[in-house]
């Protein structure tokens, strides 16, 4: 597994793709954050805290993790060599794995940079230092978690299609109902008491669960078994290519 990860970073790093995601990650937040005369202005807010990134960089990530991993499968698929993948000494799980991971660290590169907002806000809070650490970690480990679920989405999507523009906007899709879908749902209150469980099928429930700084199990379970559920999906759809 550790080769084709190394591989996938390779990639990443050896085209204009990874400094793009990381570029534009960090862009974006930061207009959104420090520049643009808006709600989400930390500056302008009257109070520091992160909350403003912490409810942007979810949507931000709907459409960028697609773009990292709509590549993962269908290019090799559209070229062929996942056939020559095959008669390499690995599995399908290796393979798989590797090319989760490979493109989930090129997330963690993009959001690591950000940490430079916690120092900001520590200096901004009067007094200085007047900030919620808990709920501030709290939430950068939720983010992780979403983002981890995203990936998974993103490299099942990439199985569909050898078009990657295609894989791109089903992943943007399923993500999207994941996160948002089943909330929006949940808030007509169309369904009484069930209202709830609907609302905690989605991503969104569990994220700003986390996002209070208790990390609650269910919680991680939750994260984790949706990635498992889409990667067995990834696996299902490669035999199914054989």
């Amino acid at each position: 597994m550790k080769p084709i990860v190394i591989k996938e970073l390779n990639s990443f790093f050896s085209s204009p793709i990874a400094y793009l995601v990381i570029a534009v990650y960090l862009v974006v937040n930061g207009l959104f954050l420090w520049v643009f005369e808006s709600d989400f202005n930390i500056l302008h807010a009257g109070f520091a805290d992160l909350n403003s990134y912490f409810f942007l960089a979810p949507w931000i990530f709907i459409f960028l993790i697609p773009a990292i991993t709509m590549r993962s499968f269908s290019e090799e698929i559209n070229t062929g060599t996942l056939e020559l993948l095959r008669t390499k000494p690995i599995t399908n799980w290796q393979l798989i794995l590797g090319k989760y991971f490979g493109a989930l660290l090129l997330v963690l590169f993009a959001i690591l940079p950000t940490f430079t907002y916690v120092y900001s806000v520590y200096q901004l809070g009067n007094p200085i230092g007047n900030i919620e650490f808990g709920t501030t970690f709290g939430s950068f480990a939720g983010l992780l978690f979403l983002a981890s679920t995203y990936t998974a989405i993103g490299v099942f999507a990439s199985t569909i299609s050898k078009n990657q523009i295609v894989s791109f906007i089903t992943a943007v899709f399923i993500s999207f109902i994941l996160y948002y879908g089943f909330e929006a749902f949940a808030s007509y209150s169309l369904l009484g008491n069930l209202d709830y469980t609907i609302q905690n099928f989605g991503m969104q429930a569990h994220f700003n669960s986390i996002s209070k700084g208790v990390i609650d199990t269910r919680d991680l379970i939750y994260f984790i078994s949706v990635s498992f559920f889409f990667l067995l999906l990834t696996n299902y759809r490669i035999q199914h290519e054989q």
